[in-house]
């Protein structure tokens, strides 16, 4: 198996670096896990709706560079559908099952991902209307890969 977030911007809090190592490490006894950063693009506090989509565009295209054809592809999305730890960990069993090994979860920049990223995943996938920080959001997603692994194995972590 191998799951990749590709996402947006550099991480630059140590805690959390730490946090995602440390279900990096652990992710590796499933497969490969990889963390993809693409540049965020640089922009004015105050855009016009057309500066927005712009720089969504760019960061999109930086995004879906990082994706091969064969890869199943979970976007975050606000709008997408919520899922249960048990419901995600059944989808990758799923998928897994049906020979797609290589998974890729998108966390896009603080405007959001262009429509071509969406149109370009097999699934949305939302974690509730919360607003996180996108670093914050690679912790929550790297928790609850490693923990869907987790459920599939049968292990007591999950409780």
């Amino acid at each position: 198996m191998n799951i990749k977030i590709v996402c947006v911007g550099k991480l630059k809090e140590k805690y959390l670096k730490a946090g995602i190592a440390e279900y990096a490490k652990r992710l590796q006894k499933f497969g490969k896990f990889e963390v993809i950063e693409v540049p965020d693009e640089k922009a004015p506090e105050q855009l016009s709706q057309a500066q927005m989509d712009q720089v969504m565009e760019k960061e999109g295209e930086r995004i879906l560079s990082k994706i091969k054809d064969r890869e199943y592809v979970y976007a975050l999305a606000i709008l997408g559908k919520e899922r249960s730890s048990e419901e995600l960990a059944a989808e990758i069993d799923q998928l897994a099952l049906h020979g797609k090994s290589d998974i890729t979860f998108i966390i896009g920049g603080s405007l959001g991902l262009d429509p071509a990223v969406l149109k370009r995943a097999n699934a949305e996938i939302s974690f509730g209307r919360f607003t996180l920080p996108h670093q914050l959001m690679r912790l929550v997603l790297t928790e609850q890969i490693y923990r869907a692994f987790m459920i599939n194995e049968g292990s007591p972590y999950h409780k």
